[in-house]
């Protein structure tokens, strides 16, 4: 009786992951969608705990088993609480790390537990390959988070040499290499082996991110969480468990799709992301930042005041400079107060604006701003040349003209927001400091474009106040 209610706990919670992940492609239904596959994994979890037998003997264990759900609940609660919306993606980062982590330890005891109780000619090659594969995905996904979760948050600088695709590509073949002379040579000092892999693993997954320029990031976050569901379902495969296998390859077949869709968005090749080329850090970014732009101008407050209360529609482009100051509250108060007069606002939001996929759609979510008033990238770009004012808050790189103008440019060919097609552009910054990618942004230096700069909270409490005084 008990294995069947096994059964049927695993179907359930099989069934909310793939509800749940269907919910989360809308925006509306995202966070409903995020609960109910959260409590699909707490009755996977819990089934487990007390309903799974071996010969007839149940887990046990029970003090070290809620001990560790204990302590795992309440940091992880107490994190996410803390977390500040701009550093969502060194969470994201961190969080995927642990999960590889586990993959590549459920690998480690695994291993231990074929040698110890089976002859080296009775060894399962079909599960001992399934073993090697969760070690090297879950070793990658974890150093290669930890490594992420350094750069996103300032703590790793990017690191590149001379041959650095040649050096990723040896690493690669060295790790396929041993993996196949185990699994079909089977030879006598198995655990040599065995830790050879699981130490070029986590090398590679070190040296697979330290190359990678900080505009490419939200494209490395995407592919690490698609290897971490790779490697848990790899567990799933060796339990028989459905839930775990179900979660899993959920997990990495959306972090692929979101990789592709990341890639498209950025003008990236998925396969210079394998082997850690591209991105080229400071040094590449340089080779598009370092011409003469000319001159910019500036617009005060209320002459901004006045052109978005007089404008029919505007169109606000959010970035990661909104997220620092804070002041999604105070932008959505502006929208509210320009469509007290009759204004028509929109926001236009790109694949990677901010840190990570995403990022500003929750950022503008959590100041309860209408889903039906965000627009992607496709649709907002086709109302810029009916739009008189763009308000762009804190962005950089995704509106930089030179993804299409300048083939010198890093960002080149990346599509962006065409903001340059409306009326007019205000740019709110704090300085005119270069963006992410670490290069100077055509669209400043533009005929329709005006600088307002100061703290975009700031900014943006002046600016209702100028508002409404007309």
């Amino acid at each position: 009786m008990a294995i069947s209610l096994l059964a049927l706990a695993y179907l359930i919670a099989s069934v909310t992951f793939i509800v749940g992940l269907k919910m989360l492609s809308n925006p509306a239904s995202a966070r409903r969608g995020n609960l109910v596959a959260a409590v699909g994994m707490a009755i996977a979890i819990f089934a487990t705990i007390f309903l799974y037998q071996e010969n007839g003997q149940t887990l046990g264990n029970y003090t070290w088993i809620f001990g560790g759900l204990l302590i795992g609940t309440v940091v992880g609660t107490m994190a996410a609480k803390k977390v500040k919306m701009t550093a969502m993606p060194q969470m994201v980062s961190l969080f995927n790390g642990m999960g590889g982590a586990c993959a590549a330890l459920i690998s480690l005891v695994e291993f231990d537990h074929l040698v110890h109780h089976t002859q080296a000619a009775d060894i399962n090659t079909t599960t001992l390959l399934i073993i090697l594969l969760g070690l090297i995905i879950g070793s990658v996904s974890f150093s290669g988070s930890m490594i992420a979760w350094g750069k996103l948050d300032g703590r790793v600088k990017d690191f590149s040499f001379k041959g650095q695709q040649v050096f990723s590509l040896v690493l690669l073949g060295a790790l396929i290499l041993l993996t196949s002379y185990l699994i079909l040579a089977l030879p006598a000092d198995l655990y040599l082996f065995f830790h050879l892999i699981l130490a070029l693993s986590l090398f590679y997954g070190i040296f697979f991110v330290l190359p990678i320029g900080g505009a490419d990031m939200p494209v490395v976050i995407s592919l690490l969480n698609s290897f971490t569901g790779v490697a848990a379902a790899c567990g799933g495969f060796l339990y028989d468990n459905k839930a775990m296998l179900t979660g899993g390859i959920l997990v990495g077949a959306a972090g692929t799709l979101l990789t592709i869709l990341m890639c498209k968005a950025m003008n990236r090749s998925l396969t210079n992301v394998l082997i850690g080329s591209f991105g080229g850090g400071n040094a590449v970014a340089g080779a598009g930042g370092s011409k003469e732009q000319g001159n910019y101008k500036e617009i005060s407050l209320s002459d901004a005041a006045v052109v978005m209360s007089y404008a029919n529609k505007v169109i606000i482009v959010p970035g990661y400079g909104l997220a620092v100051a804070q002041a999604q509250h105070a932008c959505h108060e502006l929208e509210k107060v320009l469509a007290d007069k009759g204004v028509e606002v929109k926001y236009a939001i790109h694949p990677v604006a901010g840190r990570m996929p995403g990022h500003m759609n929750v950022l503008l979510a959590e100041a309860d701003v209408s889903y039906d008033k965000l627009q992607e990238m496709e649709q907002a770009n086709e109302e810029f040349s009916t739009t008189d004012v763009v308000l762009i808050l804190g962005a950089n790189d995704v509106v930089n003209p030179a993804a299409k103008t300048d083939p010198a440019s890093p960002i080149y060919g990346m599509p962006i927001l065409d903001v340059e097609l409306a009326k007019t552009v205000i740019v709110n910054k704090r300085s005119m400091k270069p963006g992410y990618a670490g290069i100077e942004n055509d669209l400043f230096f533009r005929p329709k474009t005006s600088m307002l700069f100061g703290d975009s909270k700031k900014v943006l409490q002046d600016l209702i106040a100028e508002v409404k005084n007309l």
